[in-house]
């Protein structure tokens, strides 16, 4: 049983598979087109609400709901029940859940004010992804792992505009950080400037004010471009003409 999802997903045609894709494209695009500057939050479902990580995932996510940012996680237990509970109770933006359709582990928080579902994991990482200015990234698994990645690699690439990616946990992440920094770099499979990619960090109120700067950052690159008569960027200059957010 455990492998059966994916002996059903291959006995689809490929015309069901294409349609049940976009079906789940679709739904994520129009539910989170308004939304406004927003944070994603990445981390382990198998923590405890009594875990040092889950305490401060919550203060930082609460700290950012408070000046009017929206959260982002993956609507499950852990780290992103966590982040979504800081962000509800701030009040003030939007709590979103974005969950995937799993046989273990993954079940709905009761801290969003938006819970969408996906069957494919690629399209809720996309929608993770799209929608934030910054991603913070709390100890977890191989998930978490996928996701970190990816974002490292969307951003050194140039396939989304600059974001800020934080590592929180240095005693967590710090062997995994100093292979980047060496071992990639000594052997040329990355550059040296793409470790500044990566801010590691556990001071929630630094994090929390890289992010303002990185929204100001965001709103010019977006200028440069030509895209000021774009929705986002005027609900950017809106959230950032509000003083509380800088």
């Amino acid at each position: 049983m455990k492998h059966r999802a994916h002996i059903k997903d291959t006995e689809r045609s490929n015309e069901w598979s294409v349609l049940r894709i976009m079906s789940d494209f679709v739904k994520g695009f129009d539910e989170l087109k308004d939304l406004g500057p927003s944070v994603t939050f990445f981390g382990s479902a198998r923590f405890t609400p009594d875990n040092i990580y889950c305490q401060d995932a919550t203060k930082l996510a609460n700290i950012l709901g408070k000046k009017g940012y929206s959260v982002i996680t993956g609507g499950s237990a852990g780290i992103m029940e966590a982040a979504n509970k800081g962000a509800f109770e701030a009040n003030k933006a939007e709590s979103i859940g974005l969950n995937i359709n799993l046989p273990h582990e993954q079940t709905e928080n009761r801290y969003t004010t938006k819970n969408l579902s996906f069957d494919y994991f690629f399209v809720r990482k996309v929608m993770l992804i799209k929608y934030s200015l910054a991603y913070v990234i709390f100890p977890g698994g191989f998930g978490t792992l996928d996701e970190f990645f990816e974002a490292l690699t969307l951003t050194q690439t140039g396939k989304i505009t600059k974001i800020s990616i934080f590592l929180y946990g240095k005693s967590y992440w710090e062997k995994l950080y100093d292979f980047i920094q060496t071992t990639m770099v000594e052997h040329h499979t990355i550059n040296k400037c793409d470790v500044e990619l990566i801010i590691m960090s556990d001071n929630i109120d630094e994090i929390a004010l890289k992010i303002d700067e990185r929204l100001i950052l965001h709103t010019n690159e977006l200028k440069n471009d030509g895209l000021e008569n774009t929705a986002y960027y005027k609900q950017a200059m809106e959230f950032l003409s509000n003083k509380e957010c800088l």
